[in-house]
């Protein structure tokens, strides 16, 4: 039987396929249960703080309610004095006498790192510019309830595929056995060494392919794609425009895919109106109406986004009650 209690989740290469599979597990498990009005107090008494550099909906909303359904006390700090009166090390001790579980949203992974370094509580990565692991468990859920199952399945991330998505998406499907392709412009390809450790952890059972060739999503069962300019990259908007104009999601791109039951998933948000202030600025200086994917294709049939968003919740449910609970098992096996 797996046991995942007291154990950091910080990034998918810490675990195995079976580990993930088993938090999958216990997410649709938990899924079906609240969709029936039922909760099992698992994190009765425990304690629980957001500690948020960015900003957020999905995460911390998701984090929020898990932890009220199933009986924690959550807090939501954004004003510590971590990393500017006080070290992220002394920060770390601190809220690890307090609180029984720590979740980190921000910039830097290694921020993440020396928190479980230091806390002796487990600590969860909401985000860092690196990875977003919590992100993949809600896509994985997401493909698994749509098609039945994760075999022989093709994903393809098309954009800056150095992000943390791209990152976490290539990790997730080697652990997993999808093959996964990273479509991008040469300038944004991902780190050798992270491509080098999919290779390695696929070890066979799937493909890691790294292409700037649009002709590399034919066959792709699933679409994904993430913002051109990622929070704090604000100053870099012309450059990605430049960069990635010819790798928008669009009609056009669907097509090459070769058949129709390509599903279509986003971390969110999206900017594929001109509905936000952010939308509205790019539209004024640079004249897009839509940027990474377009409104067509993120209100189409195709696009699984906001099945994917509710699954944020099931799945960090199931992350914090296999970590915390006393007994993680009682009610799933």
């Amino acid at each position: 039987m797996i046991n995942l209690k007291d154990r950091n989740f910080l990034t998918l290469l810490d675990f195995s396929p079976e580990e993930i599979t088993y938090l999958l597990d216990y997410a649709a498990f938990l899924k079906e249960n609240k969709k029936e009005g039922k909760t099992f107090d698992l994190l009765k008494g425990k304690n629980i703080v957001l500690l948020f550099e960015k900003t957020s909906t999905r995460t911390r909303c998701a984090f929020e309610v898990a932890g009220n359904d199933e009986g924690a006390n959550v807090t939501f700090l954004t004003n510590s004095q971590m990393g500017q009166k006080e070290s992220i090390e002394d920060t770390a001790k601190v809220l690890g006498r307090f609180f029984d579980g720590i979740e980190f949203r921000g910039n830097a992974q290694k921020t993440v790192e020396l928190l479980a370094e230091n806390s002796g509580v487990p600590v969860w990565n909401g985000l860092t510019d690196s990875y977003h692991p919590t992100q993949v468990l809600a896509d994985m859920l997401t493909i698994r309830e749509h098609f039945g199952n994760l075999d022989d399945k093709k994903l393809v991330f098309v954009g800056d595929a150095r992000n943390n998505m791209g990152n976490s998406l290539m990790i997730g499907c080697a652990k997993l056995g999808l093959d996964f392709t990273a479509l991008a412009p040469k300038e944004l390809f991902p780190d050798p060494e992270l491509v080098a450790k999919a290779k390695a952890v696929a070890n066979g059972r799937c493909t890691i392919t790294v292409t700037d060739d649009i002709e590399g999503v034919k066959d792709a069962d699933i679409v994904y794609t993430d913002i051109w300019v990622s929070m704090g990259e604000e100053d870099q908007i012309a450059e990605r425009i430049k960069l990635l104009k010819d790798y928008q999601v669009n009609k056009a791109l669907m097509e090459k895919i070769g058949h129709e039951d390509t599903i279509f998933l986003h971390c969110l948000p999206s900017f594929h109106d001109d509905q936000t202030g952010f939308a509205q600025m790019v539209k004024e200086r640079f004249g897009l109406d839509e940027m990474e994917v377009s409104d067509e294709v993120f209100r189409s049939e195709h696009s699984l986004v906001f099945d994917e968003a509710e699954n944020r919740l099931h799945t960090i449910k199931a992350l914090m009650c296999a970590t915390l609970s006393d007994d993680p098992n009682k009610i799933f096996n």
